[in-house]
């Protein structure tokens, strides 16, 4: 199987770490994956030891000479499966296909990690029509999208993964001398970029409550972000400067994550939350709020704890809870890292990734076209333990390994 992967952002956020554990996951099962990503982009930067990197990216959503480039790249290399993993990707690939209809044209797969509605605009509703399916990091992902029109057979759930062992290789940082916090003072921290939708606002509101009932904490927003002035402020009005910090970006992130005493994710929508799978697959008792995907990762009480978005006083008092109970930490920390080696390692993600590509081109050959046949069917699997049913796409393959089953 020869999949080409398009990612055109210039940063680097949970989802190029996606791409990247894909490709490189792919590779390692034996199949070709070529990479074309943003020639400036911290993507390119850690992939470029891999021979089949092409550094492209488009200048607009409707850039034709980058739709016109990417287009001779695929007559020329002749993928299986094109792979489009952010919504300019899936904007270049679209045109690119667009442009030379000549022959044999590879499926375009979608990758879909937010939990925002498509864009209702021509341009918009033109490119996601030309997708054979999307790959959805959650159910929660693929309900929307199904909400906002897409046929419930052109949407899949594969959930994304963490590669464990690259956290398990981590060193753990002594975070208190690092940052010089005081000695035994309990640490709750967030790694996320700090943009609106990701709810730290409403940490710092509820770290001001926190303090006054265990004075000694100290909490650490790690990441960089549009909201980092408007955040540091925030800290100023409350008169928090000693108890929060505003790390920027650490790349030696997974360390410090190590020595947090508990997690917090205040987003307000989040697809899935792989700092989540990171905290739980450390150990780390989590704390987080009730959207998007993250109820498929965190068990309400038994891996940690869910509390409403935009409620800084129930966050508050869920943090209070777990950082006076050392015993329920302990407990939440050990069932969090069983259930991400259970259903949410890179090894799985690929296994079911690698599923996808094969069915869209053997229903394709069968059917003497480029295009997909028939979709795949759903079903309703039994509830996780501790959660909900869910609604999940599977294969009609009796060999299949569902690692995602409990």
């Amino acid at each position: 199987m020869f999949s080409m992967h398009v990612d055109t952002a210039r940063t680097w956020r949970g989802g190029q770490n996606q791409v990247l554990l894909t490709v490189l996951g792919l590779r390692a099962a034996g199949h070709r994956a070529l990479l074309v990503c943003h020639p400036e982009g911290e993507l390119r930067r850690r992939a470029s030891e891999g021979l089949d990197l092409v550094p492209l990216a488009p200048r607009t959503e409707m850039d034709l000479s980058a739709g016109w480039r990417l287009s001779r790249l695929i007559r020329r290399e002749a993928p299986d499966v094109v792979h489009a993993h952010d919504p300019h990707a899936v904007a270049m690939a679209s045109l690119a296909i667009s442009l030379d209809p000549r022959g044999p044209q590879p499926a375009l797969v979608a990758a879909r990690r937010v939990d925002f509605h498509l864009k209702d605009h021509a341009f918009s509703r033109w490119k996601y029509r030309q997708v054979q399916l999307f790959l959805c990091a959650s159910e929660a992902i693929r309900s929307l999208l199904v909400a906002s029109g897409i046929e419930p057979d052109r949407a899949i759930t594969v959930h994304e993964g963490i590669d464990v062992a690259h956290v398990d290789a981590a060193p753990r940082i002594d975070v208190h001398g690092e940052l010089w916090l005081p000695h035994g003072a309990p640490v709750v921290g967030n790694i996320a970029a700090l943009v609106p939708h990701k709810g730290q606002r409403d940490l710092v509101e509820a770290a001001a409550l926190v303090v006054r009932e265990i004075p000694d904490t100290r909490f650490l927003i790690v990441g960089e972000g549009e909201l980092r002035e408007a955040l540091a402020r925030q800290v100023h009005d409350l008169h928090l400067q000693k108890h929060v910090l505003l790390t920027g970006f650490r790349p030696d992130a997974l360390g410090l994550l190590k020595a947090f005493d508990l997690f917090v994710m205040s987003s307000v929508t989040e697809g899935l939350g792989t700092s989540l799978l990171d905290a739980m697959a450390c150990e780390r008792p989590v704390v987080a709020t009730l959207v998007g995907g993250i109820p498929e990762v965190v068990v309400h009480g038994e891996t940690g704890l869910l509390v409403p978005p935009r409620a800084p006083s129930e966050m508050a008092a869920a943090i209070v809870r777990l950082l006076r109970n050392a015993r329920e930490r302990e407990v939440f920390a050990r069932a969090g890292r069983t259930r991400v080696l259970a259903r949410f390692t890179v090894e799985r993600m690929v296994r079911e990734t690698a599923a996808v590509y094969d069915h869209l081109v053997g229903t394709a050959r069968a059917a003497g076209s480029a295009r997909p046949g028939e979709p795949p069917r759903s079903r309703t699997d039994p509830a996780s333990p501790g959660g909900t049913a869910r609604s999940r796409t599977v294969w009609d393959r009796p060999d299949r390994d569902d690692a995602a089953k409990p």
